[in-house]
């Protein structure tokens, strides 16, 4: 039994990493024909092609910078890659699922043997993928790939009971991340000009500007995620020393990305109205939970805190060069204001209509 579910699921990871790796390695190889190379080694592109793929995964990278080999960290990378990855994973589990003949008695133990080869594989593809310039930093691969491999394999068939405090929990960030998605479309809409200025700068030519056009997509979701933590209080960074937020607005200079055109272009104190919308989303998760329990509000006041720790993590981290060694949000602070919002208006739902009936 176990031989029949290590073949099945060994067979599924290794077609799950080849979905994502073989166009990105096609893609890869047609830049680096475009572009050309000074040592025409075609083991430049394929090594790039696994770069690509572990960048999808979130797995930062240690860098060394020509022509100083001054030393550089990437580990703010565009969280929309990981729907690649998830897609694939979920389509690899299935097929699982598949060959098993439906038996749910075989389904942990194939959940548990995905995740584990899926994570040890994508190790060793970043350990064996290091150049001299670029090193995956491949023993924080099991951090992150474990996570994604088992949060994606425990959604797929016959899905594990996460709790009622999971659910309500995911619903309020979920919420709090669709307004932000819209507050964030219509500041792009309105600063279009800017947007247009800044691919212009650039000047990518056709296939540079569709890879460009991808890049800024797959960026959308951090940019979402500065947007919460622009409108929750505490702002966001694009570089060192520097703060964009309604209160402060600290930045001499922006890096020529077409998605920064929505910045602000300075302090606005109208933005301070998103925290009376985290409130309210604390206040709503209360008047979800409360009719169940007391016990039931507090998991998951306490999970949506690990969700927003979570999420800004994600939402931060280090460009390369020192000069942008802070992008995104600033995940304790991220954390510490909208879990203390959330808890004020759960606390204010909970508590003033018993003030009310005495």
């Amino acid at each position: 039994m176990f031989g029949r579910v290590l073949g099945v699921t060994l067979t599924q990871v290794l077609r799950s990493v080849a979905t994502i790796l073989l166009p990105t390695s096609f893609i890869a190889l047609l830049a680096w024909a475009t572009a050309g190379s000074a040592t025409g080694n075609t083991g430049d592109p394929l090594r790039a092609a696994l770069w690509l793929w572990l960048g999808a995964h979130q797995i930062p990278f240690s860098l060394v910078l020509p022509p100083t080999a001054a030393v550089g960290l990437l580990s703010y990378l565009p969280l929309g890659a990981l729907i690649f990855p998830i897609l694939a994973i979920r389509s690899a589990l299935a097929r699982v699922i598949d060959r098993l003949d439906g038996d749910t008695s075989l389904l942990p133990l194939a959940r548990i043997l995905f995740a584990v080869l899926y994570t040890t594989l994508g190790t060793l593809l970043a350990f064996f993928s290091a150049s001299d310039a670029v090193k995956p930093i491949w023993y924080l691969a099991p951090v992150f790939l474990l996570p994604i491999t088992f949060i994606c394999a425990a959604t797929v068939g016959r899905r594990l009971v996460f709790g009622q405090a999971i659910l309500y929990s995911t619903r309020i960030m979920a919420l709090l991340l669709g307004i932000s998605s819209l507050i964030f479309g219509v500041s792009l809409f309105v600063n279009l000009s800017r947007v247009k200025d800044l691919t212009i700068v650039l000047e990518p030519g056709i296939f540079g500007g569709l890879l460009l056009l991808i890049l800024n997509i797959l960026y959308i979701p951090n940019a979402v995620v500065a947007t919460l933590g622009y409108f929750s209080g505490t702002g966001f960074a694009i570089g060192s020393d520097s703060i964009v937020s309604a209160l402060s607005f600290d930045l001499d200079k922006i890096p020529a990305f077409p998605l920064l055109g929505a910045l602000p272009t300075g302090t606005w104190l109208p933005a301070l109205f998103g925290i009376a919308v985290v409130i309210f989303s604390g206040a709503l998760l209360a008047s979800w939970t409360v009719a169940l329990s007391t016990r039931v509000l507090i998991q998951s006041l306490v999970a949506s805190i690990f969700i927003i720790a979570a999420v800004g993590y994600a939402g931060s981290g280090r460009l390369i060069t020192d000069s942008m060694s802070a992008m995104g949000v600033s995940p304790w602070k991220f954390t510490l204001s909208l879990g203390s919002e959330l808890i004020i208006g759960a606390l204010l739902a909970t508590y003033i209509p018993r003030i009310g009936r005495r």
